[in-house]
């Protein structure tokens, strides 16, 4: 699945680093490691993000480094078998800018188009440009005759995370790489919390977590997996009745039990009940954090696939 233009990482990264080069796939030819639209940013003294091949990207983060010093762009088709040596065997074409405080001024818009090598706009991309106004579409990233197209990255799922202990970090650290998810981690206090939080994890603390349900958005996802049962238990029940697209609770089959038995007990329907999934996870990967968080992240991919996540034009 493609990310997409993340315009917020990079401006967040031309604000911390000054002038950034931005590495994106254009096109694939055979087995590539991964899929057109995938990226990577680099600055003088380090990277962000990943377009896979090893070998591949230290070359390509090599030939962004110099390109840093004096801007602009560069088209590249690499060979993986013959030039790197590597078993994909295919080739992928990658396009590298150099973007600063100046030239992200340029960028707006749903999708983001330009020329990689000063040819005006074809044809064909003025009318996937009119398709994708007209009717709400998300173009797939692709390099069209000359001419580089993708869709600005945006957050599809919110998912709310309650707590911050083993299982809530595991998942935040699977789950905050994936594009197109917003996520909200909410605890008690900010040492609960790890030191250094990522980019795309807003983190909330106060003492009294459960207030915060009336804020969440009635799509957002929930995984419940605090210190305490009894926060546990109020969380369900005040999400029980104010809506949401998926609810989760950490667990055991006895806790599911008893929580769907005092569940009943404050009001909720069975089939409201039935809503919320207790265990989370693959129970067949174990019960480790980290094993826990890839279930529920496989979970999520498949969803996202079986969707449709990324409209093909």
């Amino acid at each position: 699945m493609a990310e997409g233009f993340d315009l917020d990482r990079l401006r967040a990264a031309v604000a911390t680093h000054g002038r950034v080069a931005r590495v994106v796939v254009a096109s694939c030819d055979g087995s590539a490691p991964r899929e057109v639209g995938a990226s990577m940013l680099v600055w003088a003294a380090g990277s962000s993000g990943t377009i896979g091949g090893g070998a591949l990207e230290w070359e390509a983060a090599g030939r962004a480094r110099a390109l840093l010093g004096g801007g602009g762009r560069r088209l590249d088709r690499v060979p993986l078998g013959p030039g790197f040596g590597q078993c994909c065997g295919g080739a992928v074409t990658l396009l590298t800018e150099v973007w600063d405080a100046a030239t992200l001024t340029r960028l707006s818009g749903p999708v983001i188009s330009r020329s990689v090598d000063g040819s005006p706009m074809p044809l064909a991309v003025k009318r996937l440009l009119a398709k994708a106004r007209a009717e709400g579409m998300r173009p797939r990233p692709q390099l069209l005759q000359s001419w580089m197209v993708e869709p600005v990255a945006e957050v599809r799922r919110q998912v709310w995370i309650w707590g911050a202990g083993h299982v809530g970090r595991a998942l935040v650290g699977v789950l905050a790489p994936l594009p197109g998810l917003g996520i909200t981690w909410v605890d008690v206090a900010r040492d609960r919390f790890p030191e250094v939080l990522p980019e795309a994890v807003l983190p909330i603390w106060t003492a009294h977590p459960e207030a915060l349900v009336d804020h969440a958005p009635q799509t957002a996802e929930h995984l419940v997996l605090t210190f305490s049962h009894a926060l546990d238990l109020e969380l369900c029940h005040r999400l029980l009745g104010h809506g949401f697209a998926r609810l989760g609770l950490i667990g055991s089959a006895t806790k599911a039990a008893r929580f769907r038995s005092r569940l009943r007990a404050l009001g909720h329907s069975d089939s409201q009940i039935g809503r919320m999934v207790c265990p989370i996870g693959d129970k067949s990967l174990g019960k480790h954090p980290q094993a826990i968080a890839l279930g529920v992240a496989v979970e999520l991919l498949r969803e996202n696939r079986a969707a449709g996540a990324e409209i093909a034009s």
